[in-house]
């Protein structure tokens, strides 16, 4: 069995589609983070960086006790191992999707986190870091658009991890004003290929994610606590 603990980000959501994909039985563990959640003794035993979603999983691959892993790439590449799906085993093949694997985890959603950050919830207007993430988004939007205009999935003809860990955070663009339909039709056509996969459906609302009906730019005026437990003073307090 394997317990998800998770919230309804993309990142989180990048997992809950590869469990359904995979069809492994799992536990949904849901946490709170506006309520501090993510800092309890047990979860931190986790994963001491604090973050979700991670993944603990009671029947291991070579037996022994349960094994944790956090890091969404780490994770995708576990379940991938665990189960021999959706990463292929021929080398050629199976590093063209890890580089588009981490092409996402290092760029696409750490960065496009900032411009979420910026336009959606910043406290203080920042003209600068606002454009300095939303032209290194569609930078990277041309990356992906420049890609898929030569392949079906970001690893060529076949669909993969890579793509699972990309998907959410394309969904996500719609939020900070990306116009994909309109300025990247490939990557488009990929997103709404993706979209209709049952396997996605089911998981892409295992919590269900009602930011995504929102209005782009839409700002949040987070409270005191919950900013202080996400970018302020708990977030950073030494544990």
């Amino acid at each position: 069995m394997i317990q998800l603990h998770t919230v309804p980000t993309p990142n989180g959501h990048k997992i809950s589609i590869m469990l359904e994909e995979t069809g492994l039985p799992y536990e949904v563990i849901e946490y709170d983070i506006t309520k501090g959640d993510q800092f309890k003794p047990e979860y931190l035993a986790i994963n001491p960086n604090n973050k979700l979603p991670a993944i603990v999983d009671t029947d291991p691959i070579g037996q022994g006790e349960p094994i944790s892993v956090f890091e969404t790439g780490a994770i995708l590449i576990y379940l991938a191992e665990k189960t021999g799906r959706l990463l292929p085993a021929d080398p050629q093949q199976r590093y063209a999707v890890l580089k588009w694997l981490m092409f996402q985890v290092s760029a696409v959603g750490p960065l496009q986190g900032q411009a979420h950050h910026f336009i959606r919830y910043a406290r203080e207007d920042q003209p600068y870091a606002k454009t300095r993430y939303m032209n290194e988004t569609l930078r990277q939007c041309r990356v992906l658009e420049g890609q898929l205009q030569q392949h079906a999935y970001l690893a060529g003809s076949d669909y993969s991890i890579a793509d699972i860990a990309t998907w959410p955070w394309v969904r996500a663009l719609r939020l900070i004003g990306v116009h994909m339909k309109q300025d990247f039709p490939h990557l488009y056509r990929w997103y709404k290929t993706l979209d209709q996969r049952e396997a996605v459906q089911r998981g892409k609302d295992v919590i269900n994610g009602f930011i995504y009906s929102l209005p782009p730019n839409t700002f949040f005026a987070l409270d005191d606590k919950t900013w202080s437990y996400s970018f302020g003073e708990e977030q950073y307090r030494p544990r």
